[in-house]
């Protein structure tokens, strides 16, 4: 059995203040600082975040990871990070998706995206279609 994906890991040059913006757009709960990180968590489960003191010599924002957060409502997710004080780019349809991406205080590319909804979606129209016909 394959090992799952447990958590993923953010350099922080403040690790509060990135674990704030997590918690404050993204709805995740944290478990306070237990040797030198912070945990977030969602309340639904999945995978973690672990919030790491980054050296001086690391790059933040340069590194080829983007977290990706399941959102069943891309527009209506935005309006309301907007009204909490964060802006999301341009959203764009893929494949029956929509995604739309920003970036986090450390300047780590963050994306939300209804992809992980797009198979449900497609299921009720599928079967609400079925249903109508004689």
């Amino acid at each position: 059995m394959p090992p799952p994906l447990h958590a993923i890991m953010i350099y922080a040059r403040d690790m509060g203040r990135t674990a704030d913006f997590y918690q404050r757009y993204f709805g995740l709960t944290s478990s306070g600082e237990v040797e030198g990180l912070i945990e977030l968590s969602s309340p639904d489960g999945g995978s973690v975040i672990l919030i790491h003191q980054a050296a001086k010599s690391v790059k933040l924002g340069q590194v080829a990871v983007k977290l990706v957060f399941a959102v069943e409502d891309v527009e209506a997710f935005k309006a309301k990070s907007a009204a909490l004080g964060l802006a999301f780019g341009s959203t764009y349809q893929a494949n029956g998706y929509a995604f739309a991406n920003a970036k986090d205080p450390d300047k780590n590319s963050i994306s939300i995206s209804s992809r992980a909804y797009r198979h449900r979606a497609s299921s009720f129209l599928f079967k609400h279609h079925a249903e109508e016909s004689p």
